[in-house]
């Protein structure tokens, strides 16, 4: 119910039959994304998966990095990793910068929000480690100032954009994109594409 001029009113509801077919019409634009993308040139998704599974045989760790369905996906990213995707092994070594809320409103607070990525990388970034930074439209300042302070301190960069990919794209060192307009399209197969690296890294660590 919604509140119109005072009144109560009752919210307007399409047909059934037309709430289906919106069903049905989602369900074919997320396939057709992902048809799109599986019919591209995947070896950014490869190099990257290598990047990571060298960087972890050789003590390294992973730092994932995005904003709202990004930080989602992030630590996705970072649980299928530490714990398990689909086979018992050891623990990767894999962290999502988005989940430290002190840290976070604190580097918000004293330097601006984006460099809430950047101070973590500055702090926890080592040599050794890949830097992960995710944006659907590839514009995000934040995730951008991430991957620059990453590659300032000698990290591995890796870039998954949607639309043309954007500066972060650019910057980044290894750039896996979703040419995709539709946000929500490209959070879809964000996370199908990172499912395909956790396959791979596990498969050979």
């Amino acid at each position: 119910m919604l509140e119109a001029g005072g009144a109560v009113v009752p919210m307007t509801r399409g047909a059934a039959g037309d709430d289906a077919a919106l069903v049905k019409a989602l369900f074919g634009d997320a396939i057709a994304a992902h048809v799109r993308m599986r019919d591209l040139d995947h070896a950014p998704i490869v190099e990257a998966a290598r990047a990571i599974r060298e960087a972890m045989g050789g003590g390294g760790k992973l730092l994932i990095f995005g904003n709202g369905g990004s930080a989602a996906d992030a630590q996705h990213f970072a649980t299928e990793l530490v714990v398990r995707f689909e086979r018992q092994r050891a623990a990767f070594p894999a962290l999502a910068l988005s989940t430290d809320t002190s840290v976070l409103t604190a580097a918000a607070n004293d330097f601006g929000f984006d460099r809430v990525f950047a101070r973590q990388i500055e702090a926890l970034g080592r040599r050794d480690d890949v830097a992960f930074g995710i944006s659907t439209s590839g514009e995000s300042a934040n995730v951008l100032r991430g991957i620059e302070a990453a590659s300032a301190g000698g990290l591995k960069t890796i870039a998954l954009t949607g639309r043309d990919g954007g500066a972060l794209g650019a910057a980044a060192g290894i750039h896996i994109n979703v040419p995709d307009a539709s946000t929500a399209r490209v959070q879809e197969v964000h996370m199908t594409v990172i499912h395909a690296i956790c396959t791979l890294v596990e498969r050979a660590i």
